[in-house]
């Protein structure tokens, strides 16, 4: 890959900023104030550690950090993300299936350290379930990308229509469809179809909205509200309706299942207002009484280069 561009998109700092803009920190714990020092320097070397890596490569590449990032990547061969899957979930919504995406965990969760403060605080770090390196692997995996030796995989996104208008960002873990006040009741109604004909009976639905997940995202919120894990590589979508009223109505069979790869989901939105949350709380868009909602997997793939226990 000599000769060729890559862009290394990075997480700032300021996430990790427990101070209040007078300057005072809320937090008194002097172990979680230690802990939010140390993920950010570990942040920090991290990314000075790829950075010299890079320096020695054959390679053109330009540093951004990811509130830069504005408009569609393209002129690279290679995005390089640094920091965990929130990084690598922005790079994808600006992506298209030509340019290969690599994550690098910045800064890995440790168990040892998670048990040690189990009575104290959360100490998790980053999960980074989709990044392929971290500074430990970070050269060896980059050099082997260089040099052919392993290819990404494609990764299947959801493309959204809101009546009939596609909207211009792919989710790569999932979507949410829910009122936007999370103490409002989301009523709905939804079918699964293949070529316009239907695969499942009309269902409507009061409750607290509707998530969608691909086979990447079935181990994030998807798994945590019940669901299964669906190998990385399939094309299918699972679906849940979260908190059906009455409760009973989960046992039906139909408030949670697969959107196979030759189907779509079309759901009808009949609150006064709703909201369609991509990856998260950061993109969204507005919907309202009325609206129809076309759901699939026919987005274009993400070029993924996944660890290797993902692939098995």
């Amino acid at each position: 890959m000599a000769g060729k561009k890559l862009l290394l998109l990075l997480k700032p700092f300021d996430v990790y900023t427990f101070r209040q803009s007078d300057g005072i920190s809320r937090i008194t714990n002097p172990q979680i104030l230690q802990h939010l020092d140390n993920r950010c320097k570990v942040h920090k070397d991290a990314i000075d550690f790829c950075q010299k890596i890079l320096e020695q490569k054959s390679i053109d590449w330009e540093p951004i950090f990811r509130y830069n990032l504005s408009k569609p990547i393209s002129n690279v061969d290679l995005v390089v993300t640094v920091g965990g899957d929130g990084t690598l979930l922005q790079a994808s919504h600006l992506m298209d299936d030509s340019i290969p995406v690599l994550g690098v965990n910045s800064d890995p969760t440790r168990a040892m350290e998670v048990e040690e403060f189990s009575n104290e605080f959360d100490a998790s770090r980053s999960t980074g379930y989709l990044c392929a390196a971290t500074v430990k692997n970070f050269e060896q995996v980059l050099d082997n990308i260089l040099a052919g030796q392993i290819i990404p995989s494609k990764l299947s996104r959801i493309a959204v229509c809101v009546n009939s208008k596609l909207l211009p960002t792919f989710a790569l873990n999932d979507i949410l469809i829910a009122h936007p006040c999370p103490a409002s009741v989301s009523r709905f109604s939804f079918k699964i179809k293949k070529d316009s004909l239907p695969c499942s009976p009309l269902v409507n639905c009061r409750s607290s909205g509707l998530r969608v997940s691909t086979a990447a995202g079935s181990t994030a919120a998807m798994l945590s509200a019940g669901g299964f894990i669906i190998p990385a590589l399939s094309q299918d979508l699972q679906y849940m309706v979260r908190e059906p009223i009455p409760p009973g109505a989960a046992c039906s069979g139909l408030m949670h299942g697969l959107v196979k790869s030759a189907q779509s989901m079309k759901a009808t939105w009949f609150s006064k207002e709703g909201v369609i949350y991509i990856d998260g709380s950061h993109v969204c868009y507005s919907i309202q009484n009325g609206d129809t909602i076309e759901i699939s997997s026919k987005a274009p793939g993400l070029k993924v280069f996944l660890p290797p226990h993902l692939l098995l």
